[in-house]
């Protein structure tokens, strides 16, 4: 049996500041958490709650073989909207 997986306590604000800044966010969970749309771009991002954080094995392969657009890994609010170039 499968359990939910922890969202990061962090997620949520990162969620609304991307929101606030125009963007739209899915939350996906696999292979990373959030899928985002902002100003005809697509980004793939993983929150994790410290950049000490270490990524599970799905997903260090995802990162490892991902061959699309920009992927990246975010633990913070203003860490998301440097990423989509709003700061």
């Amino acid at each position: 049996m499968r359990y939910a997986a922890r969202v990061d306590e962090n997620q949520s604000a990162i969620v609304q500041a991307l929101r606030d800044a125009g963007a739209y966010v899915w939350i996906i969970g696999l292979p990373v958490d959030l899928l985002v749309g902002f100003r005809g771009r697509t980004l793939l991002m993983e929150v994790k709650t410290t950049s000490k954080k270490r990524l599970t094995g799905l997903q260090a392969d995802f990162f490892e073989h991902w061959m699309g657009g920009t992927l990246c890994r975010v633990d913070s609010p203003e860490a998301a909207l440097r990423m989509i170039g709003v700061i």
